[in-house]
Parts: structure tokens; sequence; C-alpha cells
């Protein structure tokens, strides 16, 4: 009977009270009780909890208690162990998701061959080499991590993609979180590959970064498919499924592509199509249509935000140097940007907005190239700031040259 009446008691809780508990439980552990411990008084105060409410806990942690992202990513691994075996199975009622080339179908496929990877091919050449570090099966290690820097494709598609349509919908915790985590993920990868290239018998060492890199990939996936793509479905409509699909090829895929053209059971929105209107400007006049043309064929990448701070228009040329998609569009551009470089963006717009500076300049290596990051505080006849302009550019091929060039290439 006791267990019963126990039972119409958790049922009962509030949403309110439920939460308190939970973050109750999240602070113990942030004091050092062991998972063991919190995971015992989860299951008799909790029983189960639902994604939402996951969801929930990690905003409020941040927003109301005043833990910092940093903090709820450390944090975040070990909830999802207490949490792991009790998160209800919620069963949508639009099987959508199961249809070949829907976005949450072409995730899951994803994290099918990236968890082979990992979990057998990495794990197996790591025991190998736990136990010989000879140069064959360092070889095979930077073949399993060459392969597995393509999961920057599916997390760029996540972060591009899916998470600006979950912020319009006020979810922001989940997608801090996880944008934080993938960047930890990413750079443990990029370590141990440097380990392995430069290897003088540092054993340890290129043992605990793979095993970092191997566990926190397997959490992803597993934080991706019991929270965040469920969470997703359950919010988006069909026109941003739609829209998320049509925009994917844009990023690209890691390790497998979709596995057909999902086709909606009725047509998609289309696009708009851009006015033929004209446009007079003191030094001449075009179309709408010339303009786009015009931008779009700049060989540099442009990006402007308004003195909101929103992202409200980017030039969509051959060959990007950083992704963008048409969902940053309405999109803060706080959280266009990991949250390791947040605090850059907030005090580059603070300068500029307050007149301190007009212009900051970035250079940065990436393989063959040599990116050029230009920001410009664009401001009006009166000098009131309107908003930025980013203006990418890589400028290795214009480092290479050398003398003159006076006449046509053949």
């Amino acid at each position: 009977m006791s267990e019963i009446i126990n039972n119409r008691e958790k049922e009962q809780l509030s949403d309110g009270k439920r939460q308190e508990m939970l973050k109750r439980i999240i602070k113990e552990l942030h004091n050092g009780k062991s998972v063991d411990d919190v995971r015992a008084q989860f299951e008799e105060a909790i029983g189960s909890i639902s994604i939402a409410e996951i969801s929930q806990l990690e905003q409020a942690l941040m927003e109301e208690e005043g833990i910092p992202v940093s903090e709820v990513q450390r944090l975040c691994s070990v909830h999802t162990a207490v949490f792991k075996g009790s998160i209800e199975q919620i069963h949508q009622s639009n099987k959508q998701e199961d249809q070949p080339g829907h976005p949450v179908h072409t995730f899951k496929l994803e994290n099918k061959e990236i968890d082979l990877l990992v979990n057998f091919k990495l794990q197996l050449h790591l025991e190998r080499f736990e136990k010989d570090d000879s140069e064959e099966t360092i070889y095979k290690l930077l073949e399993d991590l060459n392969l597995l820097l393509d999961i920057d494709k599916h997390y760029s598609r996540k972060e591009n993609l899916l998470f600006p349509y979950l912020e319009k919908y006020g979810i922001y915790g989940p997608t801090q979180v996880m944008w934080g985590i993938d960047d930890h993920i990413r750079n443990g990868i990029k370590i141990s590959k440097q380990k392995l290239l430069n290897y003088h018998g540092e054993k340890q060492e290129v043992i605990d970064e793979l095993r970092f890199v191997i566990k926190e990939v397997g959490e992803m996936i597993f934080k991706e498919e019991n929270i965040l793509l469920p969470m997703a479905l359950s919010t988006l409509t069909e026109d941003e499924w739609v829209k998320i699909a049509y925009e994917s090829d844009e990023i690209g895929f890691c390790l497998t592509g979709p596995a057909g053209v999902w086709k909606p059971e009725r047509a998609p929105v289309e696009e708009k199509s851009i006015s033929e209107g004209f446009i007079q400007f003191e030094t001449g006049i075009v179309s709408l249509k010339q303009l786009e043309l015009i931008l779009n064929h700049l060989p540099v990448d442009l990006t402007f935000i308004d003195k909101d701070d929103i992202v409200r228009y980017f030039s969509h040329g051959k060959e990007r140097i950083f992704a963008r998609t048409k969902a940053v569009i309405g999109r803060t551009v706080h959280n266009c940007h990991p949250p390791k470089s947040v605090h850059v963006v907030e005090k580059l717009l603070h300068d500029f907005k307050s007149g301190t500076k007009d212009h900051e300049d970035f250079w940065i290596k990436m393989k063959d190239k040599t990116i050029y990051i230009r920001y410009f505080a664009v401001r009006d006849e009166q000098g009131n700031y309107i908003g930025t302009l980013e203006f990418t550019q890589n400028i290795a091929p214009i480092q290479a040259l050398e003398g003159e060039k006076r006449i046509l290439s053949e």
C-alpha cells in the first residue's frame, strides 16, 4: 500500500516541485556527491524524467541559478549518467522522422556510422596502441581520426540549422551546452591527431586524449538521440524541417549521406523569388536581382548584423569560407558563435556601438588558406550606428603574388 501511495505522490508533484528537486540533485553532484549516491536519490524522489524537463533543467541552472554554461557542460556528462536509464521514450504520432531524407533520419544514420567508427574501429586500434605503439598502429589511429574529423559537418548542421529554430521557440539551454561540448570534441580529435603525428613516446597522453574523445562522442550521440532530436521533433513545424533538409547540402554530411529525398505529404513551401524592382543609389541604378548577383560574385564573404545584433543578410558566393545557412537570418549573432568566443563578439559590438572603434581585423590559418576577417561599424550620415559588416576573404593567393602581370591570361 505504501508503494502505491508513494507512486501517487510522485505523479502529483507539480512541475515546479520536480524542477526544484532536480536542481538540488544537480547541485549535490556539483558539491562532490558520487553518481551512485545521487542516482539512488534521483530514482527514489523523481522516478522518471521527460525530455522537456531535462531541457528546462539545463536552462534553469543557467538563467535562474547563475551557473555558467561551462559548468553545466561539465555537469552534463554526470547528469546524463544519472538520467540515462530513466528518460521516458516519447512516441511521436507523426513518424515523418523515419522517412529517408528527413533531417532526423539523416542525423541518426550518421550517428550509427560515428558510433561504429568510434566504439569499434578507434577503440580496437586504441587497445592495440596500449600494447604496442608501433608505426603501423599509429597509422591506423590516424586513419580513424581523419575520418572522425568529418564529424564537424554533423555538428555544424546541428549548430547552424537545428539550433536557430529551437532558439526561435525560446530553447537556449541545450543549444549552448551542446555547442560547447561539440567544440571540446572537435578540439580533442585535433589534439589526438597532432600528438600522433608528432609522437615521441608520450603514450599515456595519447591514450588519455583518445579515451576522452571516445567517451564524449558516445555521450553526445546519446544526448542527441534521446534529448535534442525528440525535443526538436516535438517543437519544429514540418515547414521548418523542410527548410533544414533543403539547406543541409550547403554544409555537407558525415561519413554517410541522406538515404533518400524526403518528400512530405504536402508540397513544400516555395521560396519567394526576388523582386525585379530597381534601386537607385547615388552612383547608379540596378535591379534587386543584379544587386544580389553582384554581391554573390565578390571574392569575399559578407554578413550584415543590424543595430539590435540580429543577422539580416549574408552573401552567397560559390565558395564560402565559413558555413552559413538561411536559418541564421533573424538569429541573434551571439547565438551564431560557440560559447567560448561570445565574449569577443560582445566586446567588439560594444566598442562599435560606443564609438570606441570603427573597425577590427583578424587573420587565421586554415590548412592552405590565410583567412582575413574584417569587421566594420556601419554608420549613417549622422554617425548613428546601424549595424556591423563582416568581411571575410582568403588572402593566400594575394600573398603569393610576385612581380607584375600586365597582359591577359591565355
